[in-house]
């Protein structure tokens, strides 16, 4: 496809606009995608809010949008295994493939990965069309929506914690955040076997959600205790928490939840640098932190486990907006978290 395309960009704190581009042509090794459903991040809103989110700061217009679906429109000199109109799911960050991170395997850990919507990386997808590499993007089956393939992003964010903490069938997990990410964990431990699973969060409208997706109870933090609750089991704790709301008070939380020799699961991004952590409890309980970065090697396997039936993904969805409306859906997104568990933007 040529022509021109509309781009919604970030150009400063809480101001977006809406600029014409040329719609990018695929180079070689790369396939032209037309987006069908972008899926509107926790990151995305961090940068709305604050024009930063940890150490990238905005330096000049910048697409938001890194949780993509859509359909081929053009196919690249080289690229082989891919039909015009197949739907994809696009894993937004794409590595160098040679260093010593990418040869072992961690290849999120790519010191030159280029990451959709990051400043001085690449550009958003909140746009018509994108550009992406060809190994980076996945066919869907008949069966699997591209709403569904935006959403194997944050899947793949919730399925790499529990890969990394091993969380294991008849093992007990509480979960700290039911936005999106502590969702997406709540349906990965669900699919590994883990049943007993606690949520805790202080927006209602989150908890219903979790119990909807199976959890076993949830706790409003502003009411309830989860740390007294925790005590109560037996054991004295959980074997897996997992911190997805990324703030100060759940980080502290942690090792206050944990049974002895448990696990505690970083996954939340904070958008300060720094925040504390009870070490003299984690040692007492010679407890293991594991910290997440992104996901590897997960698109496969997400995409076999929403086709399946075993991850009912588009569950989590909460508001669609139409592309045209992508400034509003933004906004309301930041503005309404009590009412907003996930957005995704429908560009067609």
């Amino acid at each position: 496809m040529e022509g021109k395309m509309k781009v919604c960009v970030l150009t400063g704190k809480k101001q977006l606009e809406w600029v014409e581009r040329d719609i990018p042509q695929p180079g070689k090794g790369e396939l032209q995608i037309k987006l069908e459903y972008v899926g509107v991040c926790g990151s995305d809103l961090h940068f709305y809010q604050e024009g930063q989110l940890q150490n990238w700061k905005l330096d000049g217009p910048l697409a938001l949008g890194h949780e993509p679906g859509g359909v081929v429109s053009a196919i690249g000199e080289g690229v082989e295994g891919f039909e015009i109109g197949d739907k994809v799911s696009i894993e937004p960050a794409v590595p160098c493939g040679h260093c010593e991170s990418c040869r072992k395997g961690l290849y999120n850990l790519c010191p030159d990965i280029k990451m959709l919507a990051i400043p001085g990386e690449r550009d958003g997808v909140n746009a018509e069309y994108c550009v992406h590499d060809a190994s980076m993007c996945y066919k869907l089956p008949e069966n699997v929506s591209t709403l569904e393939g935006a959403l194997i992003e944050p899947l793949a964010v919730g399925m790499h914690g529990t890969e990394l903490s091993d969380a294991r069938v008849g093992e007990t997990a509480i979960i700290l955040g039911s936005g999106c990410i502590g969702l997406c964990t709540l349906l990965s431990l669900k699919a590994r076997g883990v049943a007993e699973i606690y949520v805790a969060d202080v927006m209602d409208k989150r908890l219903e959600k979790a119990m909807e997706l199976g959890a076993t109870r949830v706790f409003n933090s502003t009411r309830e205790d989860i740390v007294e609750f925790a005590k109560s089991l037996p054991g004295g704790g959980v074997d897996q928490v997992y911190e997805c709301a990324g703030n100060r008070i759940t980080t502290l939380q942690t090792c206050k939840l944990i049974k002895r020799g448990g696990k505690i699961t970083l996954t939340g991004v904070s958008p300060e640098p720094i925040l504390e952590l009870d070490i003299a409890t984690l040692n007492a309980m010679e407890g293991t932190i594991y910290s997440v970065y992104r996901y590897r090697n997960l698109w496969p396997k997400a995409i076999a486990a929403v086709a399946s039936g075993m991850i009912p993904v588009k569950e989590i969805v909460s508001h669609e907006f139409d592309f045209k409306d992508c400034i509003e859906a933004i906004d309301y997104s930041l503005n309404h978290k009590d009412d907003v568990v996930k957005s995704v933007i429908k560009m067609v």
